[in-house]
């Protein structure tokens, strides 16, 4: 139950009946008694400017952003900050009493905080850690692998030019790989991420041999539809650690939920079923 002084945030996608992120929210907001509400709010292309004006005559304390929004929010934000900046996409707002609006990207925080929680064991600098592809994702990727000071990251993407653009943006911490190289750059390999749209469910599995891979290397994958993708599936099967990309969806919305509601919540198991729609 919320009362006339309920707090209020959301989030703003083209289209948005997809988004799990009002039933994460909604279910935090149930666990911890908070007086507020989450909405999923469909809105244009043609009228984000118009749904910015909304939140702030609203009193909204802020909102997630996601496609195909990431990049037109940033013009309407007064403050953005450097995560976002460096990857060039935001996915959270915060909007200060007077309606200022910070705009931030939490989805390096929440890469690093699935792998940290999901495996105690991973360090980010024990060694290479190799990424696949080189869009939005990998770039918060990038950004979080950076920041935990991970030693040498490899990038290896179809497009070459595009893995290129990738490493000037972060030089000097990245180098390339062309993508028909990939296998034999798992060789040194402490940490390999697929931040690609292969192995998706409807998307042609992502095809690479891990015989070089270590047997100590961890291994994730951003995609969680399946939840165990056929590399997640290979790893698993020659003995490797694996991290699904479920986490990485629920470990972004924490900041954001701090933020507007005044709690920082809990990522748990109860929250992975329900999210999952197992419980």
């Amino acid at each position: 139950m919320i009362s006339g002084a309920a707090k209020l945030a959301g989030v703003m996608g083209w289209p948005i009946s997809h988004s799990k992120s009002p039933i994460l929210h909604g279910y935090w907001l149930d666990h911890y008694h908070v007086d507020g509400a989450y909405i999923p709010m469909s809105v244009s292309p043609d009228s984000l400017g118009q749904a910015v004006d909304g939140l702030r005559a609203l009193g909204f304390k802020g909102s997630n952003v996601t496609v195909p929004h990431k990049q037109a929010i940033m013009s309407y934000c007064d403050i953005i900050a450097d995560d976002a900046r460096m990857i060039g996409a935001v996915n959270t707002l915060v909007l200060a009493a007077d309606g200022h609006i910070t705009g931030s990207n939490t989805d390096h925080a929440g890469f690093i905080d699935n792998l940290r929680l999901s495996d105690p064991s991973w360090d980010p600098k024990s060694g290479t850690a190799v990424v696949l592809g080189a869009g939005g994702a990998a770039r918060a990727v990038l950004y979080g692998l950076i920041r935990a000071g991970a030693p040498k990251i490899r990038v290896a993407n179809r497009t070459l030019d595009r893995a290129r653009a990738l490493a000037e943006d972060f030089a000097p911490h990245v180098e390339v790989v062309a993508f028909s190289d990939t296998a034999e750059a798992l060789a040194d390999c402490a940490l390999l991420v697929n931040t690609t749209s292969l192995g998706m469910m409807g998307q042609p599995p992502l095809d690479l041999r891990l015989d070089a891979l270590p047997k100590s290397a961890l291994v994730t994958d951003i995609v969680y539809a399946p939840l165990v993708t056929p590399l997640l599936a290979e790893a698993m099967k020659r003995g490797n650690r694996t991290v699904d990309g479920l986490g990485m969806l629920l470990h972004q919305a924490v900041p954001g939920f701090e933020a507007w509601f005044g709690v920082r919540p809990a990522v748990t198991q109860d929250l992975r079923e329900i999210v999952l729609g197992t419980k």
